[in-house]
């Protein structure tokens, strides 16, 4: 049975090509006892309804994901306990800390990306069947990296991500990189996809962009919707647009959103442990409905839900390309 993706129509008096759910956050910093915040966290279908993987940062700020199940894709319910990892393709499963995760359904498995502290930030791969048991994966590549998402198919033969490179810190820059795999254990034929824009052609993108959600797959291309930063005098700013990438050729950016599509502006996404933050990490789409639904972390704290047609977001993006 299809899951039935959550849905709130546009306000009447709005304009945007995006809106936000009206009873956002839909997930609090403290939906359970141990947390300090639950943000930028990846959710898809699962059975007769969802299955997420939720950032977790506890009492003390230790970093971590935890499953969590929900009927309607608004009401979840999330394990008090991280993940435990067993082996998969690997014996070296050591994490000195985990966030920001991304899932996606591959061919007959749900595969779990998310930035794994080892010796610094680097991208932890890990997958599971039934959100019971997960298999860890060697890291797709050497740290320093973030933002590793995953395409939910095969592009010619092999299985592609998009990531960031990075530094150790909060990075000043970054643009988006894709790479390849024949087994998702070997990365390579690594590819420039996205650079920040010039101040002056797009401010909100220049500092640095990364992966948001995964991508789907349209008419034009992969939708794919992005963060991009700003470095301004109170620090940075965070906020999403859209991409599409050619369906063949991923590493071609057919067309990239000029304006942002939504920007922090609301109290929870101004106000939290890392003001001015929006971050999006999943989507959910009725194709056939001209429907998306997308989750993204509010100001490091919350996670948040926003709506919109996928055919206005589409011509939103060819109109107002770079």
């Amino acid at each position: 049975m299809k899951s039935k993706i959550p849905w709130q129509d546009k306000p009447k008096e709005s304009n945007d090509v995006i809106w936000r759910y009206t009873k956002n956050p839909i997930i609090q910093r403290d939906a359970i006892p141990t947390a300090n915040s639950i943000f930028n966290s990846a959710v898809v279908p699962f059975n007769d309804g969802f299955a997420g993987v939720f950032r977790c940062d506890n009492k003390a700020v230790q970093m971590n994901i935890f499953v969590g199940f929900s009927a309607d894709g608004i009401d979840w319910k999330i394990n008090h306990e991280p993940i435990i990892m067993q082996e998969g393709n690997t014996e070296m499963i050591t994490s000195e800390y985990k966030y920001d995760p991304r899932v996606t359904f591959i061919e007959d498995r749900y595969w779990i990306t998310w930035c794994n502290g080892y010796f610094g930030p680097t991208i932890g791969i890990a997958y599971t069947f039934d959100f019971i048991e997960f298999f860890q994966c060697e890291n797709a590549f050497l740290p320093f990296n973030r933002n590793g998402v995953l395409f939910p198919e095969k592009i010619q033969g092999n299985y592609a991500m998009l990531s960031r490179p990075s530094d150790n810190g909060h990075t000043p820059f970054g643009d988006i990189f894709i790479s390849y795999s024949p087994d998702m254990k070997y990365w390579g034929a690594h590819r420039n996809v996205m650079q920040v824009t010039p101040f002056e052609e797009s401010a909100w993108q220049c500092t640095k962009i990364g992966a948001g959600s995964v991508p789907f797959l349209t008419e034009e291309g992969w939708l794919m919707f992005y963060h991009g930063v700003i470095n301004t005098c109170n620090g940075f700013r965070y906020a999403m647009g859209a991409a599409i990438l050619d369906t063949q050729c991923p590493e071609i950016v057919k067309y990239r959103t000029k304006p942002y599509l939504l920007s922090p502006s609301v109290f929870y996404e101004q106000v939290g442990d890392v003001p001015n933050v929006i971050f999006p990490c999943a989507t959910l789409q009725d194709i056939a409905q001209d429907k998306t639904a997308i989750y993204y972390g509010a100001a490091d704290t919350v996670v948040a839900l926003a709506f919109g047609r996928i055919s206005e977001i589409i011509k939103f993006t060819k109109e107002n390309t770079i």
